[in-house]
């Protein structure tokens, strides 16, 4: 193995030779959730000292915001006899959730907490941070109690294990991550033979995603709303039409790096198919609510005007970073967080219209 080797390239070069190349969600999984070598088993990935920025490290506001729509949420539940669960999945560094917890809290909404967190790391972070909500911890939904749920989920289903198959002369072929020639370095490479069970015609080369992870996560927590009432709130980067393409990536210190040349050192994540999201809690009787863009859901939960008040107390230096935060978390570009980032409620039948996303479908 090169010196540059990574500890846990030196584990999947023997699974390889073992059973042979790994699916992309195998990959994926070892990557980021070995026990040991694992991203987000050995450290804090967020701020500017890690290696990427997430809505809630950017400003106070946004999760303020989510924290509003959560209480208003909660208000809008009916009174079943048994105490909702606030869950988040994948809460990072506890950051939302704190900011949250300062509007549930003006709000006088009552919840028990729970977090779904695998990383040891990051479940210190939060525990610490979030320590007067006595958060519960669980390492999948699957352990959640059997109770009315408000589900948050950030940048959640990005990094979610996902199989990719790419288009050939034969058919769709899944891609493998395995060994290059001299056995020193990873490579992608395609299964012989097509999965017979994909049908989708494409032009030779294309790519097809399916986020079999994700979508097990969104039927399961679909289900449980149906059943017990609440809703589940996704903010994501993905697109909400059906295509082809690999958003497959890696990201670290803050900049795009290859998914496999140090496996268990970078961020990895693919874009998140809201529209196969909306199909997969529909297909359990929840209610759709968008998905919209961020920008939308952040300025009609009243971003503007939250920024104001609190420019109003502020310094100018301050001032100018709380529009600066504002512009960033709205940027309409095609590629700016307001356009890029989707927002997605799936919810009992029952509930009805919901803050800043559109009538129930």
């Amino acid at each position: 193995m090169s010196p540059e080797a990574t500890p846990l390239l030196a584990i999947l070069a023997r699974e390889i030779r073992a059973s042979g190349p790994l699916g992309l969600d195998r990959y994926m999984a070892f990557c980021l959730g070995h026990p040991l070598h694992g991203y987000y088993a050995t450290r804090d990935p967020f701020g500017r000292g890690g290696d990427f920025v997430t809505a809630p490290e950017i400003s106070q506001m946004f999760g303020e915001l989510v924290g509003a729509w959560a209480a208003a949420v909660l208000a809008m539940m009916p009174a079943t006899g048994v105490r909702p669960c606030l869950v988040e999945l994948g809460p990072g560094r506890g950051t939302l959730m704190a900011d949250a917890l300062r509007a549930l809290r003006a709000a006088s909404s009552d919840f028990e907490l729970h977090l779904v967190e695998t990383s040891p790391v990051l479940r210190r972070l939060q525990a610490e941070r979030l320590a007067d909500a006595a958060p519960i911890f669980h390492d999948s939904v699957a352990s959640l109690p059997d109770a009315p749920l408000l589900v948050i989920a950030n940048e959640f289903f990005d990094a979610l294990p996902a199989r990719q198959f790419v288009r050939t002369e034969l058919g769709w072929c899944e891609r493998r991550v395995g060994l290059a020639p001299d056995g020193d370095a990873l490579a992608f490479g395609l299964d012989p033979e097509p999965d017979p069970r994909l049908t989708a015609e494409a032009p030779a080369g294309a790519v097809l995603t399916l986020p079999s992870q994700g979508l097990a996560v969104m039927r399961d927590l679909a289900r449980r709303l149906v059943a017990r009432g609440g809703a589940l709130l996704a903010i994501d980067y993905g697109h909400d039409r059906p295509g082809f393409g690999d958003t497959f990536q890696a990201v670290a210190g803050h900049r795009f790096a290859d998914p496999l040349a140090r496996p268990g050192e970078a961020d990895l994540t693919l874009h998140v198919d809201f529209g196969a999201l909306a199909r997969a809690a529909a297909a359990e009787g929840a209610a759709l609510h968008g998905p919209v863009t961020q920008r939308d859901f952040l300025l009609g939960l009243g971003l503007a005007m939250r920024a104001e008040r609190l420019k109003a107390r502020a310094t100018p230096d301050q001032a100018q970073a709380i529009d600066a935060a504002v512009l960033r978390l709205t940027d309409p570009d095609p590629r700016g967080m307001g356009a890029l980032f989707k927002v997605l409620c799936a919810s009992h039948p029952a509930l009805g219209p919901l803050p800043a996303l559109p009538p129930p479908s």
